[in-house]
């Protein structure tokens, strides 16, 4: 399949010319508007440091439906024993920062969240589309994801663990409080175990725009969002 060079212009070329791997774009630059126009066409950057940006949309695309998370019996345990406390938007940058950096369990680093990267999301949150979860144990900050919000869709972007079962503990909160808004499905981009496991399926691309394209865009920005769930110790 063609990969398509972008320039200046604010375009992207149509996702279903990608192939099932997903790559279809190099080049453009991370502004906020391009990369708010690449989530609403299916589309999500993916690069490593000295590359320029790559624009990907696989086939198929796997989501999970909030109401169909798959939480394991460890996990419930942990929920009732209220082991962390979790916000959301508290710092947005620490837990960026903390995602480009290696994770409990995870020897690499991910270096795909360059500089460049870091700074187009802060300013995404900024702006209202990007939102943060962190996990605390007492004090410290133990693990979090992080994503965009755009409709009733939530696209996650990357988590970070250094406590075990810490960003699932968080990611479990974040979809609960996406089922009570409720929000349709939270974009995993790929299937990896982990996500797998919390109840994470594939769906064909052309399914997956077709729910872009059906979202109400009035609530495309929520600006910031605030949940607190705290800990009994």
């Amino acid at each position: 399949m063609p990969v398509y060079r972008l320039d200046d212009r604010l375009l992207f070329p149509n996702p279903r010319l990608a192939g099932e791997e997903g790559l279809l774009a190099v080049g453009g630059d991370l502004r906020p508007e391009r990369l708010l126009l690449a989530y609403e066409n299916g589309i999500f950057p993916w690069f490593n440091a000295g590359e320029p940006p790559l624009w990907w949309s696989p086939d198929p695309r796997y989501v999970l439906f909030p109401d169909q998370l798959n939480v394991s019996k460890s996990m419930r345990t942990l929920l009732r024993q209220k082991a962390f406390r979790v916000t959301c938007d508290l710092n947005f940058p620490a837990v960026i920062r903390a995602c480009a950096q290696p994770s409990l369990g995870r020897n690499e680093s991910g270096t795909w969240i360059t500089t460049e990267m870091e700074e187009a999301y802060i300013e995404l949150h900024r702006i209202g589309y990007a939102h943060s979860v962190e996990v605390w144990h007492e004090k410290l900050l133990v693990g979090g994801l992080y994503g965009i919000s755009m409709g009733q869709v939530f696209f996650g972007e990357s988590m970070f663990t250094r406590q075990p079962n810490a960003s699932k503990y968080g990611f479990i909160h974040l979809v609960n409080q996406l089922a009570a808004w409720r929000f349709q499905l939270i974009d995993c981009q790929q299937g990896t175990r982990h996500l797998i496991s919390l109840g994470a399926v594939p769906m064909p691309r052309e399914k997956f725009l077709q729910v872009l394209h059906d979202q109400d865009h009035t609530l495309t920005k929520r600006g910031l969002w605030v949940f607190d769930h705290r800990h009994s110790g």
